[in-house]
């Protein structure tokens, strides 16, 4: 993998859950400074990544992938951390995906050779920005997503104000009504394709979907609901297969999927057999890399139950330590973490264990009675059995590790995150860039 371009960061006490006292350190220095979470060396709030439940993801989803003829392309959006973006490509991924073109630049300063933007891009601000990127890169491969007429038509004029640009290439965007972007039918997404291959300014490369608006976590609903889409989208592969409109040249056609929840439902379009070139099928899970403790860990007891899987599947690395600040009466506790600091947009977050920091601590796990039943910018309100001993209940000081649910929510709010071992030593840092 190439060099990352990105200089690297350095954290100081303009960092939530830097340490206040220490002087400025390089992100790849962290682990050298001997600092321990459970001691106290670290502020709280806090968010944490557990180094080897993120090693495990990292390797259990590239394996998943390469063992059904799968590329990955990691969502970026999730983390936006260079390190862990340059941990993905390191553990095999193809490429990146990004939402936007201010994001894929990130993705080509951390070494990516393949980008791919899921989302459809045509403003002439970022046109012209990633035509700029193209020009410093000529070995970069960049697609992104079309599914209107409308849009083709802006990419077109610009097109017309820069002749020296070379053509764009795009996948076709099959969508749902009701749901997200793209065509919503077969008819309408070949009209389309056949507008983009008579196109100076595009290539048409392949299709796309995104399939987890389909999806609900409902093991009645979603097979059916994400089949719908792919059979759809798989229909439209097949037409433009046949009428011949794919990119001259182009040696695979790219068919790809969101792939954070119901993966295993879009494999039909991702592997699909019989088309007039190779197929690359991409997957784009973005939120494996850390999973989590509440809404993709239901989806994936889903998956294993589809497929009488027995493994441990993906492991939730990501955490966020809060500090009791007051117990103010009996069944409430005060903790100092809100929705500035941890998800809440699918579910609050969830006790998972309690310590007293400090020399020789144990974390042991948090009681079954305790749930957080609301959130304010900087409080969570930890709620507990009044009538349990009072010996169990939070005490002031303590702090509680809260599971979080969808970390693309709980990523954005932190501008590092210290990587813990087991024993809760620090051994490392990412940064994010949101």
């Amino acid at each position: 993998m190439p060099t990352p371009l990105l200089p690297t960061a350095v954290l100081d006490a303009s960092f939530k859950g830097y340490p206040l006292g220490a002087p400025p350190c390089a992100v790849t220095e962290v682990g050298r400074q001997g600092w321990q979470l459970f001691a106290g060396d670290l502020p709280l709030p806090l968010a944490v990544l557990q180094r080897s439940a993120l090693a495990h993801n990292l390797a259990w989803m590239q394996d998943w992938a390469q063992r059904r003829g799968l590329h990955l392309m990691p969502h970026g959006k999730t983390t936006l951390s260079p390190e862990l973006l340059a941990q993905q490509l390191a553990a095999g991924a193809w490429g990146l995906t990004f939402a936007n073109a201010w994001q894929a630049q990130l993705g080509v300063a951390v070494g990516a050779q393949r980008i791919l933007i899921a989302n459809q891009v045509l403003q002439d601000a970022d046109l012209t920005a990633l035509a700029a990127l193209r020009a410093r890169h000529p070995g970069l491969q960049l697609w992104f997503l079309v599914d209107s007429l409308a849009q083709l038509a802006l990419i077109e004029r610009w097109a017309a104000r820069h002749p020296q640009a070379p053509a764009w290439d795009v996948l076709l965007e099959v969508g749902q009504p009701g749901q997200r972007t793209g065509c919503r039918s077969v008819p309408e997404a070949l009209a389309l394709a056949h507008a983009i291959a008579a196109s100076p300014a595009l290539r048409l490369c392949g299709i796309e979907c995104y399939e987890g608006p389909a999806a609900r976590c409902d093991a009645a609903h979603d097979p059916a609901s994400v089949t719908t889409l792919v059979r759809c989208a798989s229909e439209v592969a097949r037409a433009c297969d046949a009428a011949g409109l794919w990119a001259p040249g182009a040696s695979q056609i790219l068919l790809s999927a969101g792939g954070s929840a119901v993966f295993d439902l879009v494999l039909p379009l991702l592997q699909a057999h019989g088309l007039s070139r190779p197929v690359a099928g991409v997957l784009r899970s973005g939120c494996y890399a850390t999973h989590d403790h509440g809404n993709y860990q239901r989806y994936l007891r889903l998956l294993q139950a589809r497929a009488g899987a027995a493994d441990e599947g993906l492991r939730p690395a990501l955490t966020v330590w809060a500090l009791v600040q007051s117990v103010p009466e009996p069944g409430l506790a005060l903790l100092n973490a809100g929705r500035r600091d941890l998800s809440f947009d699918i579910d609050l977050p969830r006790p998972l264990q309690r310590a007293t920091f400090g020399p020789q601590c144990q974390p042991t796990g948090a009681p079954s009675d305790w749930h957080i039943s609301a959130l304010n910018d900087q409080h969570a309100y930890l709620r507990f059995d009044p009538a349990s001993a009072p010996a169990t209940w939070p005490q002031v000081g303590e702090a509680v590790a809260l599971g979080i649910s969808h970390p693309c929510t709980t990523f954005d709010k932190w501008r590092w995150l210290p990587l813990v071992e087991d024993d809760g030593a620090v051994s490392g840092a990412v940064h994010t860039c949101f």
